[in-house]
């Protein structure tokens, strides 16, 4: 826990923090476009595909920011990361309808390992 309190501390943990904390906030903000925009509109599908890119990243950001937290017992800045985390998870698997670029390309890209693996692989027969 040591090794965390110094990294925090650090000039580089705190801009790597603070880039990490900007990314969640991008994340929160282009969550919310997304919930006023008109449905099926270009502005919704662009904050959907933004809101989605960002927010594995955001929870993983929030994660490590709890853990500091947790490391310098500050224990409200633990439960309001945590709150941020939770909503950030809330709203990822609330609207799995949503249309964003990230939508289908799951199975394009297990047709493309598929069809990576399995052209031009094959052996031919040995010949007796």
């Amino acid at each position: 826990m040591e090794s965390v309190a110094m990294f925090a501390g650090s000039m580089a943990g705190q801009v790597l923090l603070s880039l990490g904390q900007a990314m969640v906030v991008v994340c929160v903000c282009f969550d919310m476009v997304r919930a006023l925009s008109v449905p099926r509109s270009h502005r919704r599908y662009v904050a959907s595909t933004i809101f989605r890119t960002l927010a594995v990243p955001s929870v993983l950001v929030m994660g490590i920011s709890v853990l500091m937290d947790a490391v310098f017992w500050s224990w409200m800045d633990v439960v309001m990361g945590v709150f941020v985390m939770v909503m950030i998870i809330f709203r990822l698997h609330h609207d799995k309808d949503e249309d964003n670029w990230w939508k289908g390309k799951g199975k394009k890209f297990a047709r493309w390992a598929r069809k990576q693996l399995s052209s031009g692989r094959s052996l031919a027969p040995a010949m007796g």
